[in-house]
């Protein structure tokens, strides 16, 4: 049984997408399934949230594996969390981006890099950068499912429409199995009138498809990354925590 592959991804930064793919991939692993995130976002952000350092001994990247240097296999590292591994990123795959651009096989080199190790995982969650680039397309090419955070704030849904019209032509194109997971309101502050008109906006747009859970605006939920943990393993009591949890039960019941 191979593993069922979410990307998570939106072309405006700063929405909690690299939080949502940590903590989406540590409550997964909790819940006993076998999970592996993939780093694919130049930023490397997902890496250093797990604590683990770009800057020194990192033997292997997902960029060697965008460049055919090394198998994704080769590159994995466990973290400290049981069924939880990472496969981990640093600047540079911003240069293999640009190196593969004019090679064979550009768009589907994760794809085919994801199917060496399918079997191995329940769960594979792939953290895309915030940009409509090759390295996002790759993502989708390679993703049974599309997961979709946006901001509970003004323009939240501004450029959310070209980036499902990429999923469009994606599906078209090269991956007609691809689905959209869900939309999922992240900074949601219950205090605001905005978050609740932006969140009626979400739901309109997209109806059953966004996702009952709401993740808060949380001062936990933004400290984690700081301290290389997902925000269960940093204070699995805070709202933030919480809602993550059960933000996962919705994801695994979508996916069933």
């Amino acid at each position: 049984m191979s593993a069922k592959v979410i990307c998570v991804t939106n072309q405006k930064g700063g929405v909690g997408k690299t939080t949502t793919a940590v903590n989406l991939a540590y409550y997964l692993a909790k819940d006993k399934f076998k999970t592996l995130l993939i780093d694919f976002d130049p930023q490397g952000n997902a890496t250093s949230g797990l604590g683990i350092d770009k800057a020194n001994g990192l033997e292997g990247t997902m960029t060697e594996v965008v460049l055919g240097e090394a198998k994704l296999e080769a590159i994995i590292k466990p973290t400290k969390y049981k069924n939880y591994d990472l496969a981990p990123t640093t600047p540079e795959l911003a240069n293999a981006e640009v190196e593969i651009t004019s090679q064979n096989k550009k768009f589907t080199r994760l794809r085919d890099a994801i199917r060496t190790v399918s079997d191995n995982y329940d769960y594979i969650i792939i953290d895309l950068p915030p940009s409509l680039s090759l390295l996002t397309v790759n993502g989708m090419i390679a993703s049974n499912y599309l997961l979709l955070p946006v901001q509970t704030e003004f323009y939240a849904l501004e450029g959310v429409a070209q980036l499902l019209e990429s999923m469009k032509l994606v599906m078209k194109q090269a991956n007609p199995s691809l689905k959209l997971l869900g939309v999922l309101a992240t900074m949601y502050d219950r205090r605001t009138s905005l978050s609740a008109q932006v969140y009626d906006e979400i739901k309109k747009y997209f109806k059953q498809l966004t996702f009952k859970t709401t993740i808060p605006r949380n001062v936990r939920v933004a400290e984690a990354p700081s301290h290389g943990v997902p925000v269960g393993a940093y204070d699995k009591f805070s709202k933030g925590a919480k809602a993550y949890k059960e933000f996962t039960k919705e994801v695994e019941e979508r996916t069933k």
